[in-house]
This record gives C-alpha cells, structure tokens and sequence, in this order.
C-alpha cells in the first residue's frame, strides 16, 4: 500500500479522506495548508500526493509549483475547476493526474494505482545506457543530462521529454505518441507538449525559428536529430559505441 499526503482545508472532507484511505491499508499524513504540504514533503518520504487546489494560505496551483521544485513525488490534483484549460494549465505545471471534485474514494484509489503503477514500472526498469547525440548526453539512469559538457537543469517532464526524444534520434515522433508515452495520456491539448517544448529550447540555446536538436514537423510530430555542426557521435540505446 502507499503513504499518501492529503492537503485540503476542508475538515470535513479531510477527516473522510483519511478514514477511508486508512481503511484501504494507506498509510496517511494530512495538512490544511501549502506551507505545510511543503514542510512535509521535505521532511517524509511519500508516494503520492492528493492536493487540493483551494488552500487558505496559497493556491494550489502555485504550491504545486513550489512541490515541484524540491520532489518528483506524484501528485493528483483534487480541483472542482472542470474547464479544459486549466487542466491543462495543471498538467503543464507537474500534474501527474487529476480528479474534479466531488469524487469518491474508490475513483481516487483507482487514479492513485494508476500513477503508482507508472512510477513503479519506471523505477523497476532495466538500467538504461547513457544516450549521446551530438554534443547531448542523457543518462536516463542518473536522471541527468549535458550540454557540451555542462549540465542541464531540467524539471522532471522536460528531462523525461528529451530522453525520449533522445532515445529515438532523427525519428519523428508523433504527438500522439508523446502524450501517451510521457504524460501517460491517451489525450490532451497540443499546448501540453508545445510548452514543454519551448521550455526545452531556451535551456538547449535554441529556437523554434532557429532549431538545432530539437524539430517540428507541422501536423507531424517533433524529433531530435545532431546540428550539422555538432561533432559528437550518434549513440541510441542498445547501439554498439565505436572503439
């Protein structure tokens, strides 16, 4: 079972929450504000969290801002706001998933296997080989990837971006596999990945005007590929490095 991390202000609706999940074999902390949300996730370790959005001392699109900065912990946001935007908005900013209020235990148990499921599989799986395209390396294993040798300070979906891309070099990857693949969704909103990508760009030096990893390809989808200027090798997963 999972340790779980409700922030809602409401009493009530926090006192069932917890009953529940405590009844489902979760092990449960509860908090009524972002400020303590921050403070727990910086002094326990959690494997998911359901955060409300209509916090007293922040909104919770902001803490979850803030929650990014220091954890990878999934986080489902709880949200009576149903327009398709900010859903949107929310994934962009480090959703992992969504549920609009008022829901029961049983669908939020169901969306916290999901999710759990996800993280899991992608901590289980086999060591992955470190990834160079041209003067890019990704190691997927460390979480960790260079530019020319300096290191990239990217957030958890921009680095799970660019693995992915990385690890398919010169293919065009449809957007439809991006969404399904990285954000684990079977749909959504271009804007989701167009986003990420833009944020991608800046901290690689580049442009969408003026490419040189990262292309579009207009009602396509997007692939990584070396600048023609770049000096470094090719190395996709599972290919033989030369010697």
């Amino acid at each position: 079972m999972a340790s779980v991390l409700v922030v809602e202000d409401d009493q009530f609706v926090r006192s069932a929450l917890i009953r529940q999940l405590t009844d489902a074999s979760h092990t449960v902390r509860s908090v009524g504000t972002a400020l303590e949300a921050l403070r727990e996730v910086a002094h326990f370790r959690f494997d998911v969290v359901v955060l409300d959005l209509g916090l007293p001392d922040l909104d919770g699109s902001e803490a979850l801002k803030m929650l990014r900065g220091i954890t990878d912990v999934p986080v489902i946001v709880a949200t009576a706001r149903d327009d398709e935007t900010e859903i949107v908005r929310l994934l962009n900013a480090g959703a992992d998933d969504y549920l609009t209020k008022p829901f029961s235990v049983e669908h939020l148990s169901a969306r916290m296997a999901a999710v759990l499921r996800r993280a899991r599989s992608g901590g289980e799986a086999a060591p992955s080989p470190v990834i160079r395209v041209g003067g890019l390396t990704v190691d997927p294993l460390r979480r960790q990837a260079e530019l020319d040798g300096a290191r990239l300070d990217l957030t958890r979906r921009e680095f799970d971006l660019l693995a992915f891309l990385a690890g398919r070099p010169g293919v065009v990857v449809p957007r439809r596999e991006l969404l399904a693949e990285v954000w684990q969704q079977s749909y959504g909103d271009d804007q989701t990945i167009d986003v990420h990508l833009s944020w991608l760009r800046r901290k690689l030096g580049e442009t969408a005007a003026r490419p040189r990893y990262l292309h579009t390809l207009r009602g396509v989808g997007v692939k990584l590929e070396p600048p023609a200027d770049a000096a470094g090798p090719v190395h996709a997963p599972g290919a033989e490095p030369p010697r």
